[in-house]
């Protein structure tokens, strides 16, 4: 192996250890955010019941404060009782005596309701209290928790930017360069080859590149992916090994399932966009259609939803030059990628594409070949 790939591979390992750990330090802002929020929860319920419990205490007050009024007009009219001449005065005054002592039954009935709703909001209070403190407790255990993880992360973060300041020494700049543009987007810089492919992007070498990464004699690079290339002689098959694969015998692609509630197709001609990745979803009756540019999977406007699944609502989209992909991925997993789509993904697509490219034309050359055959006889 050569000394500048033995470099490149130490620095992949800590360049993808410095990523993972800026990945989780940046996770710890929205970390403390949802432990947050699962408290907010239990404070709003609080702050509820506090709030039931100080109306029932106001509207307590209110009709006891009502029957001390109502109490002073009874003493009030009876003491006018007393002066009155006619009957018909005397029964004024006793009608309004009893409307208030009326009155003072319909106020002492709220009271004891609002009496027997304090209990309750009372209880609801003491059980909101418990569950905060408990909560309390939990949610500053995790928080600290999640300081001290990251915390550690910073140190192993300032080791490993140390390292890598050290490995990247020695190194030829441009293929430094090279390997750190291949990184950034492809998440590593380097492949193994392994059986005459590429293990990063699943593409066959020619033999030639083939030939060249197995001789070590300079740096080689994947026509596909552009990962520097290097060989593992334990990995590689044996020579015996080798010579029992038949030509003619490789494993054919497999076919997409019909019925799969997640669809993929490559169009070469859609529109001014040109080639573009179609990703058809059904869920519940609707379909949702996402276009992801070509080459660099970025996405292309808003996902559309129609009513019924992906063929009766975009039908418009499913032309001849429309070619069915092998691709399945979890709906959260997608939602992850954001506005555009992972190499890995995206490296998927593209070489289930080549293998349908591949079965056409074997398959043209096989119906040329019989055509000859039959032209040949006649």
């Amino acid at each position: 192996m050569l000394p500048d790939i033995e470099k490149l591979l130490e620095l992949q390992v800590a360049d993808q250890e410095i990523r993972k750990l800026q990945d989780e330090i940046a996770e710890l802002p929205k970390r403390i955010a949802s432990i947050e929020q699962k408290l907010a929860g239990t404070k709003a319920h609080l702050e509820k019941a506090r709030a039931a419990a100080k109306a029932d205490e106001a509207n307590r007050k209110k009709f006891e404060t009502a029957i001390q009024d109502l109490q002073g007009k009874i003493s009030k009219y009876r003491d006018q009782s007393l002066d009155v001449k006619t009957n018909e005065q005397y029964k004024a005054l006793l009608h309004e005596i009893q409307f208030s002592e009326q009155e003072i039954r319909i106020n002492e009935d709220r009271i004891l309701e609002v009496m027997v709703n304090v209990e309750a909001r009372e209880k609801d209070v003491k059980i909101a209290e418990g569950r905060l403190k408990a909560e309390t407790a939990e949610i500053d255990k995790e928080k600290e928790d999640a300081r001290r993880v990251t915390a550690e992360d910073q140190q192993k973060l300032t080791e490993w930017n140390a390292k890598r300041d050290v490995l990247r020494q020695g190194i030829d700049d441009d293929l430094l360069r090279r390997y750190e543009r291949v990184m950034k987007f492809r998440g590593s810089g380097l492949a193994e080859v392994r059986d005459h492919k590429c293990m990063g992007c699943q593409v066959k070498l020619r033999p030639q590149t083939h030939n060249e990464v197995l001789n070590c004699e300079h740096i080689v690079f994947c026509d596909s992916c552009q990962r520097v290339l290097y060989v593992v002689p334990a990995n590689e098959p044996k020579p015996e090994q080798a010579a029992t694969e038949q030509p003619g015998h490789a494993r054919r692609r497999p076919r997409p399932k019909a019925d799969s509630p997640q669809a993929w197709f490559y169009r070469p001609d859609y529109g001014d966009d040109g080639e573009v990745l179609l990703m058809f979803m059904n869920h519940n009756g609707t379909a949702t259609r996402c276009v992801y540019e070509m080459h660099s999977g970025r996405q292309m406007g808003e996902a559309l939803n129609r009513e019924g699944n992906y063929r009766q609502a975009f039908p418009e989209d499913l032309t001849d030059s429309a070619i069915r992909l092998n691709g399945h991925w979890d709906e959260e997993e997608m939602q992850e990628w954001g506005t555009e789509m992972p190499s890995s993904a995206l490296d998927i697509l593209h070489n289930d594409l080549r293998a349908v490219q591949r079965e056409h034309g074997k398959a043209r050359a096989g119906h040329s070949a019989k055509s000859a055959e039959h032209s040949t006889a006649n």
